[in-house]
């Protein structure tokens, strides 16, 4: 070998050995950087002709365990969606608080029933009856905080994943812009590794919203997937799109959530979507919130319900000059057909004394004044019928779907049911249908039991449409159905429209009305799939209740129920107008049938919580009948049961990602020991190198003498 030969070979291993030594420097300089990864170099031996001619750096690369990455990516991905989860399911367990305690809604319900049982034993008494009301107040109040904690939480989510959308558009951008770099560098072969090592930085963190796999590129940089293979990054970065609802109200329409592949088209991503905290503010917002919310407005108007029907059962004493229903959302021909059973409205003095009876025999369509004869009438005459039975003594009258009795001369109106067979539609009796002693009032519709039949006009104008929209489980939209209003005037017709396979939902479930009047929607897909209405061009009758809020077939008009409910005014104002007597029917004639220490309206509201009611499917649960005390025990045990399994799923992904993190650490990072082993290896080679050098020189100063 020449001397020229020997400086050229030991000169390639002087540079070999710096660049050994300047990413030793490197990787020690960085040993507490988080994320980094340590750099490796590969050198190779250079030959010509078969002969050695000493050493090059063959690529500096970072010590990468493509295994020990994607498992970390993976397990940071399930912790991210865990942990946000569990965030948001615990503030909205919070927001119901202790079970057991007195503050939450569970105990503001057992302190109401336990004040109207109070006022039982004294009916007389002021202080009690507005403790009572003022417990009741305190009860609806607490359920509509916890109603708008519930949707406040769900739009904490939709910031949220706004702001997420934002910095997965930025982090793949940023991750496409390295990729770039990396192939140019890598084609020119300039060192490329602390490219990669920021783009790896990169992309654990875009983890940790969006589930990431990983691809390597043959021109260098990564090909970047979601699991089930959507591109995301490396030819382009895929842009994902979502707009802010912007609203707390139960009923809001919150936006799609979209994602543009590079050089692709725009497809919704919530199906694509595996883990990440992205993952896991979808499915509460879209979920978990929703179910809790629903079960809520359920309780809550069935406590609501139960509530009126005991005050609607019985009267104040002296009965109030006038009885105002509230609006069924249907015209009086409709809502008083279907009645079974006897009432009885009753025109009483201050004293308590009828003046006037009309007894009400539905079943027989009669109604007999003071005991006599009984006079025909039809649903359509009723209201005629009625005002000539109630002559001088007081009226009735309907509008905007409420029935209002009222009495003349200073007197008051009760009305009581048949003892034997008492007045009955859709589960409630006439008072209670109609609403007319109602203690609480809803701004809404708030029962959807519309006691509406098959053969029942459905009162809405033909042609106006109803739009549906369909999701799979995921939240992904499937399909947008608009219905139209049929020429067909019944109940069945406007079913039959809603079914139709071509036309309607049939591909997806079936609607169908159950003897009480409540229209449900039953889902007939192998997948499970859930419905919202987007929009409702219907109306029932000339300003009536649109569809969706008529029925509450849709999940926002179902939730948004528990914001509506407030004790009514007048009682509010006065507690002596509560309905703690029972009209006695059976007093011989000119003896009091209110008494003013009466206090069996009292004990039937605090048995309220007691008594079996039949509750509607919410939130993912059967419904059925059972007490308000039973279903407010599931319902702690509901929410209790969430948060803490989601707890669990956090603990489990935390420590699956720290011991991913540590395995993969333990081989990418910096471990000082093994780098001063190979600082001083290096040093030693480039010493060797340099003393080659000197030699050759000192054999060429040698021949030089010689000549």
């Amino acid at each position: 070998m020449s001397l020229t030969s020997i400086i050229n070979a030991a000169n390639s291993g002087l540079q070999v050995a710096q660049a050994q030594l300047r990413v030793v420097s490197d990787n020690v300089a960085n040993v507490n950087t988080v994320g980094y990864v340590r750099k490796t170099v590969d050198q190779r031996s250079t030959s010509v002709e078969g002969l050695g001619t000493g050493v090059e750096v063959a690529r500096i690369r970072l010590a990468t365990d493509r295994f020990l990455q994607a498992a970390t990516l993976t397990a940071s991905g399930d912790m991210a969606r865990a942990g946000v989860r569990f965030e948001l399911l615990d503030k909205v367990q919070s927001l119901f608080g202790d079970p057991s305690g007195d503050g939450g809604i569970f105990g503001l319900a057992d302190q109401m029933f336990a004040a109207f049982a109070i006022t039982a034993e004294d009916p007389l008494s002021s202080p009690r009856r507005q403790e009572a009301i003022t417990q009741a107040k305190a009860l609806l109040d607490e359920a509509a905080r916890v109603g708008a904690g519930i949707q406040a939480a769900r739009l904490d989510a939709d910031t949220r994943i706004a702001s997420a959308v934002d910095a997965i558009n930025g982090l793949l951008a940023d991750i496409e812009t390295l990729n770039v770099e990396i192939s140019r560098a890598s084609v020119a072969g300039n060192d490329t590794s602390g490219a990669e090592s920021a783009q790896a930085q990169l992309i654990d963190q875009l983890s940790q919203y969006i589930d990431v796999r990983i691809l390597p590129r043959t021109a260098g940089g990564v090909t970047l997937r979601t699991q089930d293979g959507l591109l995301l990054a490396g030819n382009g970065a895929a842009t994902l799109s979502y707009g802010q609802a912007g609203t707390v109200d139960a009923r809001t329409d919150f936006s799609e959530l979209w994602i543009t592949e590079p050089h692709g088209q725009k497809r919704s991503l919530v199906e694509h979507l595996a883990s990440g905290q992205l993952k896991g503010l979808v499915e509460f917002r879209d979920v978990e919130a929703p179910e809790t919310a629903e079960r809520l407005a359920e309780v809550t108007s069935r406590i609501v319900a139960e509530l009126n029907r005991a005050h609607n059962a019985n009267s104040a004493a002296p009965a109030p000059a006038s009885l105002s229903g509230r609006n069924t959302g249907l015209d009086l021909p409709t809502a008083i057909g279907g009645f079974t059973g006897t009432t009885t409205v009753a025109i009483t003095d201050s004293a308590g004394v009828i003046q006037r009876r009309v007894a009400i025999d539905f079943t027989a369509g009669t109604m007999s004044v003071d005991g006599g004869a009984g006079v025909a009438f039809t649903p359509a005459s009723f209201l005629t019928t009625l005002n000539t039975a109630m002559g001088g003594f007081g009226s009735a009258s309907f509008s905007g779907g409420a029935l209002t009795l009222s009495a003349a001369g200073g007197n008051g109106v009760a009305v009581a049911d048949d003892a034997t067979t008492p007045s009955m539609k859709a589960g409630r009796g006439f008072s209670a249908f109609f609403g007319l002693n109602d203690l609480i009032r809803s701004d809404r519709i708030a029962d959807y039991d519309t006691g509406l039949r098959a053969t029942d006009a459905h009162g809405f104008t033909a042609g106006e449409t109803i739009t549906f929209r369909f999701a799979n489980a995921a939240g992904a939209k499937l399909r947008e159905v608009a219905v139209a209003v049929p020429a067909g005037a019944t109940m069945a017709d406007m079913i039959a429209a809603l079914n139709d396979n071509a036309t309607g939902v049939g591909r997806y479930g079936a609607f169908a009305l159950d003897a009480n009047g409540r229209l449900a929607f039953t889902a007939t897909t192998a997948e499970p799939v859930s419905m919202a209405v987007v929009d409702d061009q219907t109306s029932r009758g000339a300003g009536g209740p649109s569809f969706s809020e008529l029925f509450g077939v849709d999940a926002g008009s179902r939730t948004a129920r528990t914001t509506g409910f407030t004790i009514r005014a007048d009682i509010d104002r006065d507690p002596r107008l509560l309905s703690l007597a029972k009209l006695d029917l059976g007093v011989a004639a000119g003896a009091p049938s209110l008494a003013a220490g009466d206090g069996r309206g009292a004990r039937a509201l605090a048995d309220a919580g007691e008594t079996a009611v039949n509750f509607s499917p919410a939130g993912g649960t059967a419904g059925g009948s059972m007490t308000i005390g039973r279903y407010l025990s599931d319902l702690a045990g509901d929410i209790g049961g969430r948060a803490g399994a989601a707890e669990s799923r956090k603990t489990s992904a935390e420590a699956l990602y720290n011991e991913a993190r540590s395995s993969r650490a333990s081989f990418e990072g910096v471990n000082l020991d093994e780098e001063l082993v190979k600082l001083t290896t290096y040093q030693q080679a480039f010493n060797a190198s340099a003393r080659m050098i000197q030699a050759a020189r000192d054999m060429y100063d040698v021949l030089i003498g010689m000549v």
